[in-house]
């Protein structure tokens, strides 16, 4: 996702408001709140992540240097003090007092903000939310039509919305609604990319990874749990796994984790015999 991508004082920027954020949700936890500030959290980043993406001159001028920071948060109040909530707008108001390496990096922290404020909604839920994400991303690579529904240019938004709706309310949790409609109108290429970078910012916001595991047959129970504990043992954080079944691979499985990837199938090992034989 396009948070990943930021560097320099725009990386930093985007630290300080996820910090900023927990503040936000440890004071929602012990106020009792069920989740539904942050929810409302999220909404309103992604609607002005949404804002600042259509209107250049307003993304020039709350993030130009040039301008004082004092007037730039002056002018985000004005702006919106009506339109969105405290918490958001206190996050948004920050945002734009802070240094960004380009000015399209505000609207892309704004997401992510989003993203994570919409995962700790969902509070004990995380690995809940992470495994319904998953299956979300392999539904739309198992149904074309589905996918293609999704891509269309001549669909409205709203009713790319109610398609997912109708396939997910009532089946997972609210955050992976949200999630999923938040997909269709974010930074990603397709909307499968952007549920598959949202895993993972679910997954990093609670101090673990992902790990696709790729497998000939079903692995079991305990085969998962002891695979999740020697990955997380070797990354020295807790490792969700996503398990795909591609009966082609024969047998054994290959790990991809980050930039990481251990092949340990028999299709590749057959493929490195027929190499070493061949040269």
């Amino acid at each position: 996702m396009a948070g990943s991508d930021l560097r320099g004082p725009s990386a930093d920027a985007l630290a300080d408001l996820v910090d900023e954020l927990g503040q936000v949700a440890g004071r929602g936890a012990s106020e009792g709140s069920d989740g539904s500030d942050l929810s409302r959290v999220g909404d309103d980043l992604f609607a002005v992540a949404r804002v600042l993406r259509q209107e250049a001159s307003v993304r020039r001028m709350v993030t130009d240097v040039a301008t004082e920071s004092a007037a730039k948060s002056g002018l985000v109040r004005q702006l919106l003090g009506d339109k969105i909530g405290a918490a958001a707008l206190d996050l948004v108001a920050h945002a734009v007092e802070r240094r960004w390496t380009r000015s399209r990096d505000l609207a892309d922290a704004l997401e992510h903000v989003g993203v994570v404020a919409v995962v700790d909604s969902a509070g004990g839920e995380a690995s809940r939310l992470s495994d319904e994400l998953f299956a979300v991303g392999r539904l739309l690579e198992d149904e074309p039509e589905l996918r293609s529904a999704l891509s269309d240019p001549a669909r409205s938004a709203s009713d790319k919305a109610a398609l997912l709706r109708t396939i997910l309310e009532g089946r997972t949790l609210p955050a992976t609604v949200r999630l999923a409609e938040q997909a269709l109108s974010g930074t990603e290429r397709t909307v499968s990319i952007a549920i598959e970078e949202y895993q993972k910012i679910a997954a990093d916001a609670h101090g673990a990874r992902v790990a696709t595991v790729r497998v000939a047959k079903e692995l079991s129970a305990s085969d998962e749990e002891r695979l999740a504990a020697a990955l997380s043992r070797q990354y020295d954080r807790p490792v969700h796994l996503n398990v795909i079944l591609e009966p082609g691979l024969i047998g054994g499985m290959r790990v991809e984790i980050g930039d990481d990837v251990i092949d340990g199938t028999v299709s590749s090992r057959l493929d490195d015999a027929r190499r070493r034989l061949a040269g």
